[in-house]
């Protein structure tokens, strides 16, 4: 059992009879006596994709789902079909590009860290790395004597996904991305 004390980004938990997980956590004291602690959680359904703001009182408990994690490998892209092999046994499963609305941006070949959680057979989503490196495929010229820390630009990557970089970095380049965010955390 869970607690809202356990309750994190990425943490798996049974709410309402479906699998969920934890997007974000913000947690607030009233200040009257006798005031509860409340925990304002959203949480995605793994099965619906749907999203859910809940509030919680300090102390209350969850059930976690019954799941796995089983490391993965893309394969490959095909049309709007995302398919992968599972790492320990070589099982193949495609997702659709609508399960990956996230994480899509940060898929590429050869990417290693791909986490699928498993219930009940099916497949229920992916966590993938903390850090990406993907190559930037277009992004304005770099501008000479741009500071490290000065102003950003949008970069384009491999996989589409268009993010925030500093103006000294060029096309062409390999960068790190946090996967969770979405932010620029250097060159690679």
């Amino acid at each position: 059992m869970l607690s809202t004390n356990d309750l994190k980004k990425g943490v798996i938990i049974e709410y309402e009879g479906a699998p969920c997980a934890v997007e974000t956590v913000k947690v607030s004291s009233p200040t009257a006596r006798g005031g509860n602690t409340i925990t304002r959680v959203r949480l995605r359904n793994l099965k619906t994709r749907q999203k859910l703001d809940v509030s919680f009182r300090g102390g209350e408990s969850f059930a976690e789902p019954d799941y796995e994690k089983r490391p993965v490998q893309l394969l490959y892209v095909e049309q709007d079909m995302y398919h992968f092999m599972d790492a320990e046994n070589f099982e193949q499963f495609a997702l659709h590009e609508g399960d990956l609305e996230w994480e899509k941006g940060f898929l590429k070949d050869d990417l290693e860290g791909i986490i699928a959680f498993r219930c009940d057979g099916e497949i229920l989503g992916l966590e993938l790395p903390n850090s990406v490196s993907l190559q930037i495929t277009d992004t304005p010229p770099a501008i000479k004597g741009a500071s490290v820390n000065q102003r950003t630009k949008p970069a384009t990557l491999q996989t589409g996904l268009v993010i925030k970089v500093p103006e000294h970095i060029d096309n062409g380049e390999w960068v790190n991305v946090d996967s969770r965010t979405g932010e620029f955390l250097g060159r690679s």
